[in-house]
């Protein structure tokens, strides 16, 4: 143990208190509330109003301003939830735990926005609402996968039981990560290559690859607040009876 404290940073261990948490969550929240407004309005008005149409689909295309930021965020908080269960699991923290609680809501309606405008824009790219294409039967698995984490804390009583059921149900559920981002490489699919890659250039112009960046962006500024602030109901509600959340209840 005291071979890991020289090399864990100090803000790992100041993260094991569900105060210092609460606190630094509190200064900031209206940075990143105020960072997502701009960038998801900034970004709504220029894909909508001032973005080109595309030669193919026309305006139908547009949609992919919603549907490519949902579906790379369901992705990044999946990961997000399974690393912090890990670091529950191997570490003890309460924290971890609860960062991995508050993740699969999130995870869920980002989720459903994929699928949900995915099928819209299927409709008239593929001629039909769903396929059973590799890309998007694996995001509907990780749908599942969120709704067994949020089922698992639902059903066990005990908090810590709870914690370390679904975190072993995140860390398998790992494995279809990467079958989501490599579907349509791996099998023959109807589904688009990726839109962004980090080794190659995006295939769109920069007038319409620049805005869709903007969304990504604010979608994850905006999924920073949720998280903040569901982290911080949770760090009350477990942390009640604490003297500090009394001493601060009783001060408002």
């Amino acid at each position: 143990m005291s071979g890991q404290k020289k090399w864990m940073p100090r803000w790992f261990y100041q993260l094991a208190s569900p105060r210092w948490c609460y606190d630094i969550t509190g200064k900031l929240l209206p940075g990143f509330v105020i960072a997502a407004l701009l960038l998801l309005g900034v970004g709504t008005v220029w894909a909508l109003l001032f973005a080109p149409a595309d030669y193919q689909q026309g305006n139908s295309f547009r949609i992919i301003y919603i549907h490519v930021p949902a579906a790379i965020l369901a992705q990044s908080c999946y990961m997000m939830m399974a690393v912090a269960g890990a670091i529950g699991l191997i570490w003890k923290m309460k924290v971890a735990d609860m960062v991995a609680k508050s993740c699969a809501p999130i995870g869920v309606s980002v989720a459903l926005l994929a699928l949900a405008t995915g099928a819209i824009w299927g409709k008239p790219t593929w001629g039909s609402w769903w396929v059973w294409d590799a890309r998007l039967t694996s995001m509907l698995i990780l749908l599942f996968l969120y709704l067994g984490v949020i089922a698992l804390h639902s059903a066990i009583e005990n908090e810590v039981t709870a914690a370390q059921s679904a975190a072993v149900l995140s860390l398998v559920g790992l494995v279809n990560i990467p079958i989501i981002k490599y579907s349509v490489e791996w099998w023959n699919t109807l589904h688009q290559p990726a839109t962004f890659t980090l080794t190659e250039r995006p295939a769109m112009p920069a007038e319409m690859w620049v805005p869709l960046l903007v969304m990504v962006i604010g979608f994850y500024c905006f999924f920073a607040v949720s998280l903040m602030l569901r982290i911080r109901n949770e760090i009350l509600h477990r942390e009640r009876r604490a003297g500090w959340v009394r001493q601060m209840i009783g001060g408002e």
